[in-house]
């Protein structure tokens, strides 16, 4: 007797949202989509560590207490099991900036160049 694969509600829920915004029709559809939520999560963690580093979100500029500010992005493509990904690297004007979800000269999604 084979074991059932056992969901909460919640993520059920989640699931079904993701089908519905996918359209997935095949196994490469799933595989295209979870590279674009990888991605899409990577870039996530990057904005956040920036928020964190100069302690305000982005347009937020009434709780600024720093003299260093976001300076842009720097186009970098890692690599991942499922291929090639873009991502833009957040900046600050300052150079103080040191990424850890995907560190500088990382080439690679598993910390290995």
């Amino acid at each position: 007797m084979t074991r059932q694969r056992k969901l909460s509600p919640e993520r059920k829920e989640f699931l079904q949202k993701l089908l519905s915004a996918y359209q997935l029709e095949d196994t490469q559809d799933v595989q295209n989509m979870l590279k674009d939520l990888f991605g899409d999560t990577l870039q996530t963690l990057l904005e956040a560590e920036m928020d964190e580093q100069l302690g305000y979100s982005k347009y937020d500029y009434k709780n600024k207490d720093t003299d260093d500010s976001r300076n842009g992005y720097s186009k970098k493509t890692v690599t991942s099991t499922m291929g090639n990904i873009p991502l833009d690297i957040p900046r600050d004007r300052k150079g103080e900036f040191h990424p850890q979800a995907v560190k500088k000269n990382q080439m690679s999604s598993t910390g290995y160049n």
